[in-house]
């Protein structure tokens, strides 16, 4: 395993009315909650065998029992720390770099299809040609950011507003502005309303993420038939 890599997950306490908020107005707290659930899950598996060390920065912080309880203690739990998107994700790549680590990608738990090899790759263009590394998702945002230790700009992450379709440009000029040399990796989908649920469903038909836990939960609760 690299020990000059990290690979920094964001998760979150799959609580009712607290995650994918935006799904549960269309199918429900519960289905919402039940569904992130699955999404962690199929995240952790698809990450599990990478040539990093792996960070959950997890919240919030009165359910860290609970997630522990959930994940298990195989894993190097961090606290989210900051009063929005952008100052926690700047101190959780401050916090690992502090660690020593030469390189490190972040990603959220939103895409739990996210191929493996957009990872690969996002360490792989920080070791050669790039200071920072982003992941374009279609809604305007990214679905990973990645630097290197001495190239790592905090400024990054305080210009966006957060949850506008502007966020990815804005971060992307910022880091050229800077000087920084940026590699782009394809777009992918996160998976925050019923049309993006819909999508998700439609494309793992015939794929291995159909036997995820994410589409064995939609077959469960009626979402897609069960030979997707």
């Amino acid at each position: 395993m690299n020990s000059d890599r990290c690979l920094i997950i964001f998760v979150k306490y799959p609580q009712a009315a607290r995650v994918k908020t935006r799904l549960a107005q269309t199918h429900g707290r519960s289905f919402a909650a039940g569904l992130y659930r699955a999404f962690v899950f199929d995240v952790l598996a698809g990450v599990a065998k990478g040539d990093y060390r792996l960070r959950l920065f997890f919240s919030p912080p009165e359910k860290e029992l609970q997630i522990r309880n959930l994940l298990g203690e195989s894993y190097a739990y961090r606290l989210q720390q900051g009063a929005d998107l952008g100052e926690r994700m700047k101190k959780a790549f401050s916090a690992c770099f502090s660690e020593g680590f030469r390189s490190a990608v972040l990603i959220g738990s939103d895409c739990p299809d996210l191929p493996h090899q957009r990872i690969h790759d996002a360490f792989a263009w920080l070791e050669g040609p790039c200071d920072a590394v982003i992941g374009p998702a279609e809604d305007g945002g990214y679905y990973l950011i990645g630097f290197n230790n001495d190239t790592f700009l905090p400024d990054a992450f305080h210009g966006p507003h957060w949850g506008a379709s502007s966020v990815l440009k804005q971060t992307t000029d910022l880091l050229l502005a800077m000087g920084r040399r940026v590699g782009r990796l394809e777009p992918w989908r996160d998976i925050d309303t019923a049309e993006d649920l819909a999508d998700l469903v439609k494309r793992s038909r015939g794929t291995p993420f159909a036997r995820s836990r994410t589409m064995a939960y939609l077959r469960k609760k009626g979402i897609c038939p069960k030979t997707t």
